[in-house]
């Protein structure tokens, strides 16, 4: 467990005090047929009190006072029901003024947009007709995983959308963005950017608001959402367009509906839905939220009081605590059944304690044995293995690194002809097979722990990595015309299919970020109106850009079409064989180019399927590679991918510098 060891020796005997406490009661809100009970978890406050408005503007309400059980649970049964009504939570601590509070297992919320989000937790009904949709049961060594932003799949104009930014734009059909793109593509998974309620503004720039001068934010925004306000509550900015600033948004608790309503139509395509989600830390400046309700219970502290902030984000969250422990379990599983989410991808995980991590798989499968728990495996450390250990996948940045490199600038990888670290032939080998403990690269036990990735939302675009270290682009250049700039010149389209081909045919799970398969180039705008002394320059670290920055160009896509036919005919390759997928250890042969240790190639058997895949990345030179015996139909070469048929070859192969070929034996 992460506790520092500079915390009090009171600080430490307090919290194992209240550690002692647990409780089974349901909390939050619990609706019966006339009575309505609220009950909130605070062992160490004085006093709790429950107040209930009409309208979430209301400034005054009717306030109930509560009482508290042995077990640190206030509560209040009221007799009827108050569906619609808007409520939170009065705490009190010793010395300390009472404060506002949601409810920590509020439904679903309506915020006041300003920097510190004043909240109210809203009463629903959960009526949904669901029409016989359930979960998406797959198989972890299948998924092909689309990681998006819902606001940015369909916020640009080029989408079509007549509901643009929304959980509706989202599944609108018939338009060049959006559900009908994404099921073109071949995916069968998508992953959401964070998209529980969240705290999405920020103080405004070289301004300040209790204490907090913003020097780092011009947008004064947090687009991505890695700010958690409420974990069992859709984000509400993504049920209407154009959220208002300074307004009440969610009020009318559609958000919960609409997040429903996205998930059955991706299922109706056969595609499952992974939410992104952070428990390692809560919003930054949100105020009236656990801090509040019981900061020495459900955070780490240093010796002064002060949190403990490993996450970078102001705090992180006490998850050992039992009842922290419990509330995060119970969001996992609320999401499940209520929801009917597929998966989790769970940030910065190795900040949770490894109790928690093994409660939440064993009642998550529970539930769902297919259930995807995938992780970053650092926060408070690197331990990709110990999550491997007990059954979860984890994004594999080893491979990332080694394959494109981690900086553009000076620290480019293999696909430039270039060895990054440590890596060499061996490591890439090791993650075409699966980068498993059975060779000494190796992390994981098995294969499907792997999350295969050269792209997620964090650090530059593959594309715009490849741009910046081919030496088309420099870090600071400032781009005037963004669509010029989106246009790949031949070798940028060369570098990004090698880096495609490598990814697909690879064992493990794969995923790629949405605009990959275009080259997306991240640019921040020249014509913005924030003060950004980067305007122009490609983005590595778009976080508080809702602009065209972030927002999916179609016209982008357009331009770049023929990446995306090599994306679309790498997803149906893996589709269609298991040798991409289910492959053995032993059922993979490597064999070298002595002259060249970029060139590399193996043979692939599973049942009667037979293929070669074979790379050259060699930035200088072709390759010849000597073939087995038999005729091979050539299915992916630089120019193309699928499963149909390119040409047939005997006796060898030339590749060309930087690319890739997939062969088929013929019977």
């Amino acid at each position: 467990m992460f506790i520092s060891e500079n915390l009090k020796t009171d600080a430490l005997e307090g919290q194992k005090k209240t550690d002692c406490l647990y409780s089974n009661k349901e909390l939050g809100v619990v609706t019966a047929e006339n009575t309505t009970a609220f009950r909130i978890f605070s062992p160490n406050a004085e006093s709790v009190s429950l107040i209930l408005f009409n309208r979430p503007e209301d400034e005054e309400g009717e306030i109930f006072e509560m009482h508290r059980d042995d077990d640190g649970v206030w509560e209040i049964s009221l007799q009827g029901n108050y569906f619609g009504r808007f409520y939170n939570f009065i705490v009190r601590h010793l010395n300390s003024e009472p404060v506002l509070c949601i409810d920590p297992y509020a439904k679903a919320v309506a915020t006041f947009a300003d920097y510190w989000s004043p909240r109210k937790a809203i009463i629903i009904k959960n009526d949904y007709n669901w029409e016989g949709d359930n979960w998406i049961r797959r198989d972890w060594r299948d998924l092909i995983i689309y990681e998006m932003h819902i606001k940015d799949m369909t916020a640009h104009s080029s989408s079509g959308a007549a509901s643009p930014g929304t959980y509706r734009g989202l599944t609108e059909k018939g338009i060049p963005g959006g559900i009908d793109y994404i099921k073109a593509l071949g995916v069968n998974t998508v992953e959401l950017l964070p998209s529980m309620e969240f705290a999405n503004l920020e103080t405004p720039f070289h301004g300040s608001s209790r204490g907090v001068y913003n020097t780092w934010n011009p947008y004064e925004r947090n687009h991505w959402g890695y700010m958690t306000a409420a974990f069992f509550a859709p984000a509400s900015n993504y049920s209407a367009s154009q959220p208002q600033r300074n307004n009440w948004n969610g009020a009318d608790a559609s958000q919960v509906n609409d997040f429903k309503d996205m998930v059955k139509a991706f299922h109706k395509e056969g595609i499952a839905v992974i939410m992104d989600v952070v428990y390692n830390h809560l919003s930054e400046y949100e105020y009236g939220n656990l801090k509040e309700i019981d900061k020495n219970y459900y955070f780490r502290q240093d010796k002064n009081g002060h949190y403990i902030s490993r996450s970078g984000c102001g705090n992180d969250l006490r998850t050992e605590g039992p009842m922290t422990r419990r509330l995060i379990v119970e969001s996992v599983l609320y999401w499940m059944k209520e929801y009917h989410v597929d998966g989790f991808r769970f940030d910065l995980c190795k900040l949770i304690d490894w109790e928690t991590i093994e409660e939440i798989n064993y009642q998550a499968k529970k539930i769902n044995p297919h259930v995807v728990l995938v992780c970053e495996p650092w926060g408070g450390g690197y331990d990709p293995s110990g999550f491997s250990v007990r059954g979860w996948g984890v994004w594999n940045d080893q491979i990332r690194n080694g394959i494109k490199g981690e900086n553009p600038v000076s620290g480019t990888g293999w696909i430039f002809g270039k060895w990054y670290g440590s890596n060499n032939q061996d490591s890439i080998k090791s993650y075409i097979n699966g980068t498993l403990i059975k060779d000494r690269h190796g992390l994981f036990q098995k294969k499907e722990h792997s999350v295969n990735y050269l792209e997620s939302h964090d650090g530059y675009t593959l594309g715009d990595f490849i741009r910046i270290a081919s030496g088309s682009l420099k870090t600071d250049d400032v781009i005037s015309d963004i669509n010029k700039n989106a246009e790949l010149t031949p070798y940028q389209l060369k570098l990004n299919k090698l880096a495609a081909a490598f990814l697909f045919t690879s064992q493990g799970i794969t995923m790629i970020h949405s605009g990959q398969e275009f080259a997306r180039s991240k640019v921040i705008s020249v014509n913005t109106s924030a003060d950004d002394r980067h305007k122009g320059t490609v983005d590595h670290n778009s976080y508080n850009k809702d602009n065209e920055t972030n927002h999916i160009n179609y016209e982008h896509a357009y331009a770049n079409r023929e990446l995306i036919n090599y994306y679309r005919g790498l997803i149906q390759l893996r589709n269609t064989y298991d040798c991409f997928r289910r492959a053995d250890y032993s059922d993979v042969k490597f064999f070298d180019i002595n002259e060249d240790r970029f060139a590399l190639g193996c043979t692939i058997s599973r049942g009667d399927d037979n293929f070669i895949v074979l790379f050259n990345a060699s930035m200088e030179r072709e390759n010849e590679f000597l073939l087995p015996a038999g005729n091979w139909s050539v299915l992916v070469d630089e120019n193309a991918a699928g499963i149909g048929e390119i040409k047939q070859l005997e006796g060898r192969a030339v590749l060309a510098s930087s690319s890739a070929m997939v062969l088929k034996k013929n019977s």
